[in-house]
């Protein structure tokens, strides 16, 4: 009788046979060549191998995807809005998509003073810099 983890098959032809009893001294019986198998306890086999072992183009792509940090994130551009609290014509904005995709974005602006407020329509809104300033 051979054994491979739990599966015991027959020493003559090789037939899978029936679910181990754990007994050793059980006898199965092979069902196509009516061998006499000893019944072994079940055996597990643990096999580790190591990720280069099996090439994988994610893991490879995975040194090549970058890593943003929150600060990275934290970009504003600038617009020509009039501050409501200060009359500053140059305000700092940034955009997010918080409803569904045929509605308009969310705009976030922000002014120096400190003075923030939320435009959640889509009005006439254009951003006249297209460089990008950390907040």
């Amino acid at each position: 009788m051979s054994a491979i983890g739990s599966l015991i098959f027959c020493t003559d032809c090789g037939n899978l046979l029936r679910e181990s009893t754990g007994d050793a001294d059980a006898i199965l019986h092979c069902d196509v060549c009516g061998t006499r198998n000893k019944d072994t306890t079940p055996q597990t086999i643990v096999s580790e191998s190591k990720p280069s072992a099996f090439p994988s183009a994610l893991r490879s792509k995975r040194s090549a995807v970058q890593t943003l940090s929150a600060e990275d994130r934290k970009t504003e551009a600038v617009t020509n809005h009039t501050c409501e609290k200060c009359g500053r014509k140059e305000m700092f904005f940034t955009t997010v998509q918080l409803r569904s995709a045929d509605e308009g974005s969310t705009v976030f602006l922000r002014c120096v003073c400190g003075h923030k407020y939320v435009i959640n329509s889509t009005i006439n809104f254009t951003p006249y810099q297209s460089s990008i300033k950390p907040s």
